[in-house]
């Protein structure tokens, strides 16, 4: 029987890994793409988005192409949940051409990768390649991530933490396991930051590994897929920064409150609102869906820090309520005080 390749797609919170996974599957070019989404959140809302794709079949419903780990990080839950995933992919194996996990951004990718050579996977799968997603935008400004005042702060609260702190050791690490670098945001760099940058990441980056400018995840699936590398094989020559850490921690305190409300937004005006929301708590990540008036299609939000980006992903369906929910991360977070910022009653 043959090994299904498997991509992990890696990075921070607001890279633009959700983004590259669905036009992936928008671009599949014939392929049967199984896609692994580690979720935080009481809803999925990173697989609502990419089942709206609308590339399953339409006798399949959509969870058996997309299935989700909302347990946490995907490193740590790997025993609990990733293990009977990947079994019950390898099952159907011949429907399958590759598998896509999009991790977390919390993340380490080699602990993942580690898996695969476990007995009960080993047989029935490889780590065909790391790609690893780089925010171009915030290196630009110095920045590893978008949020990373935010993001540093939150964790160096925490004693128990290691993995995660410095952040500079993480992000080093996702490097070091990458096959390809892939720079998004470049859409709104000026060309001689994106060009440092892209220099700047090709030091960084183990030799021969490529940087790649991407923008809103397009870039074809030739090039995404088919590195042949074997990962689990070739752990040895990518050095890491917790190589001789057999388990980690992550923050106890992250948490996630998820707004529904029977009530549709100007994008403008919502935007605007989270904004505020942001600076008064301490937000990490916001992402969702949004009902716009007089709008027959579904508004997909996502933001990270001040930064938020939208679209119209597909018309809502005559069966489905015309509601507006949104999945706020990060700590200490009021619901209730989210709720009536989002509301306007606050």
């Amino acid at each position: 029987m043959h090994k299904i390749p498997v991509t992990v797609v890696t990075g921070f919170l607001g890279s633009g890994k959700t983004t590259l996974v669905r036009h992936l599957l928008q671009n599949n070019q014939g392929r049967r793409i199984a896609v692994l989404v580690n979720e935080f959140g009481e809803v999925g809302i990173d697989g609502e988005i990419l089942k709206s794709c609308q590339v399953c079949d339409e006798d399949e419903t959509p969870d058996t192409k997309i299935l989700e780990l909302a347990n946490g990080c995907l490193c740590c839950t790997v025993q609990e949940e990733f293990l009977p995933t990947m079994q019950t992919l390898l099952k159907r194996r011949e429907d399958i051409d590759c598998i896509v996990i999009e991790t977390s951004g919390l993340a380490l990718p080699k602990p993942l990768v580690q898996a695969f050579r476990w007995p009960e996977i080993r047989t029935g799968a490889t780590v065909d390649g790391v790609v690893t997603v780089v925010d171009g935008n915030a290196l630009a400004k110095g920045q590893i991530v978008g949020a990373l005042e935010a993001l540093e702060s939150q964790r160096q609260a925490d004693d128990s933490l290691d993995h995660e702190t410095p952040i500079e050791e993480l992000f080093e690490d996702q490097l070091a396991c990458a096959d390809m670098v892939l720079l998004t945001k470049t859409d709104v760099m000026s060309e001689d930051n994106r060009l440092k940058v892209q220099r700047w990441l090709q030091q960084k980056a183990p030799t021969g590994v490529k940087v790649v400018p991407c923008q809103q995840g397009e870039i074809s699936p030739d090039i995404l897929l088919g590195f042949n590398a074997a990962v689990e094989d070739d752990l040895d020559s990518r050095h890491s920064h917790h190589d001789h850490e057999e388990e980690h921690e992550h923050d106890d305190h992250l948490e996630s409150v998820y707004v529904e409300l029977d009530k549709a937004f100007e994008p403008a005006v919502l935007v605007q609102r989270l904004q505020s929301l942001v600076k008064q708590q301490e937000i990490y990540r916001i992402k969702g869906f949004v009902s716009v008036p007089n709008k027959a299609m579904r508004l997909v939000l996502q933001g990270v820090g001040q930064r938020f980006d939208h679209f119209y992903d597909r018309p809502w369906q005559a069966d489905e309520s015309r509601q507006t929910r949104l999945v706020v991360i990060g700590s200490e977070l009021d619901k209730e005080t989210v709720t009536q910022a989002m509301a306007g009653t606050a």
